[in-house]
């Protein structure tokens, strides 16, 4: 293809920007402990699906060893809720002489007490249900964030095959002008049109050849981007016919995914348990003690038996029951508004993506057509002197135009689809979620 004529300073240029890009992406972190690709992907794919891409990324997620530690730590808080109090062990001295009293053992007492708490009203059991609710809590958290993750990944697949689209139209713009900068330049050198039209003939050029070496980068930098989700390489190229199907805007979205309100749901529960963890706080616990009393004048030994029980009179947890009540009233309307907003999302986005095959399929039916027939009868009428340079620039902007529309629609119904694929879990299944309680 042919470069615009502005010395090899221009190249040079061209080839810093494109190594200095390609040599920052590979100064990125790798983790070599999770580089492997999952089973059934091998690194030599030709063109990369979307099920594929997100099958390697779900299968070298870096937040899974959090996963486990946070799960470790959920299943350690339940058996910590399950420990009984500790007991006491006591030591009292009494009748302690005066300084200068006499003998020091002579009436002095000591006591030797053991002493449990006796927890009453189901505490343990509570802080158990508490523990639990609380470990669900956390891990439903996390499978948000890992489906949230998978939406990434399908808006970074959709972003570099829209890449790869804008480079083909820079790229027919770019043969597009040197044909008409060739022609433009024989008018001149036979005096059939001005100097200025050659120039112009020549910045046309020089801009299409920028605009195509911008969107050269910006394929690399978006085909690098999607393989950072699975720390590779971006060995693979797309399919360009995965960018033009429209056959999801057919498909009946399903329903709004339980994962979403699982953190509501697990919100509601903590706020029970911790309900019925206030109730049992309300009930006093018992104190019982259990000790030998020795008497060091007549060397005996008695039982001491006693025990203590808190009388309810000013504390009585009444707000504290009152508030995780209120917190699981508040997760439950949060859970029904949270409902009502995801399906509305998804039936707009149903709609949004009809809407948007729709014109995609209309511009490539109608107006694509008429657009480059324009630029072919101009052309025609330029080449025996009916048009004009601007008639000839002005078809071929509008030609491609509309191409750039249509991708820009493209784009976005795949951005849409990344978004309601992400609403309903339709990928779920590859991170072993449920997507239906």
């Amino acid at each position: 293809m042919k470069t615009p004529n502005t010395g090899l300073t221009g190249s040079w240029a061209r080839a810093a920007v494109v190594s200095a890009l390609a040599l920052s992406l590979a100064a990125l972190p790798s983790h070599p402990t999770q580089a492997q690709e999952p089973a059934g992907v091998t690194a030599s794919v030709r063109s990369l699906s979307l099920e594929q891409a997100l099958a390697r990324a779900a299968g070298v997620d870096p937040a899974l060893p959090g996963l486990d530690a946070r799960s470790r730590a959920g299943d350690a808080a339940v058996r910590q809720a399950d420990v009984r109090p500790n007991p006491t062990l006591g030591l009292m001295v009494e009748n302690l002489p005066t300084l200068g009293g006499g003998d020091i053992l002579g009436r002095t007492e000591t006591t030797l007490s053991y002493e449990q708490r006796i927890e009453r009203g189901g505490d343990r059991p509570a802080r158990v249900d508490l523990a639990r609710g609380e470990s669900a809590l956390v891990q439903a958290e996390a499978a948000i964030r890992r489906l949230d993750r998978l939406e990434q990944v399908h808006r970074a697949w959709a972003e570099a095959l829209g890449a790869q689209a804008d480079l083909e139209i820079a790229r027919d713009r770019l043969a597009l002008a040197e044909r008409f900068q060739t022609e433009v330049q024989r008018r001149v050198d036979m005096a059939r049109d001005p100097l200025f039209a050659g120039a112009r003939a020549e910045a046309e050029l020089a801009q299409a050849q920028i605009d195509f070496d911008q969107a050269e980068i910006q394929v690399r930098l978006t085909r690098a981007t999607l393989a950072r989700f699975w720390t590779g390489t971006s060995d693979f190229t797309l399919n360009p016919v995965d960018f033009e199907d429209t056959g999801a805007s057919r498909d009946v979205a399903g329903r709004a995914t339980e994962i979403d309100l699982a953190v509501l749901g697990a919100q509601r529960d903590v706020a029970r348990a911790r309900v019925r963890l206030e109730q049992a706080r309300a009930t006093p616990d018992a104190t019982v003690s259990v000790g030998v009393r020795h008497f060091w004048e007549g060397q005996d030994l008695g039982l001491v038996v006693g025990g203590s029980i808190p009388l309810g009179r000013y504390d009585r947890n009444e707000a504290a029951i009152d508030r995780a009540r209120f917190d699981s009233l508040a997760a439950e309307a949060d859970m029904a508004a949270l409902r009502e907003e995801r399906e509305r999302e998804i039936a707009r986005l149903q709609v949004l993506l009809a809407s948007r095959a729709l014109e995609a399929r209309r511009i490539a039916d109608e107006t694509l057509p008429q657009a480059e027939r324009a630029v072919t009868l101009v052309r025609d009428g330029f080449n025996r002197g009916g048009f004009t340079y601007n008639d000839v620039i002005a078809a071929q902007t509008a030609l491609l135009a509309t191409r750039a529309r249509r991708v820009a629609v493209l784009k976005q119904f795949h951005l849409d689809r990344a978004r309601l694929d992400r609403l309903t879990g339709a990928h779920a299944d590859l991170l072993g979620l449920e997507t239906r309680p």
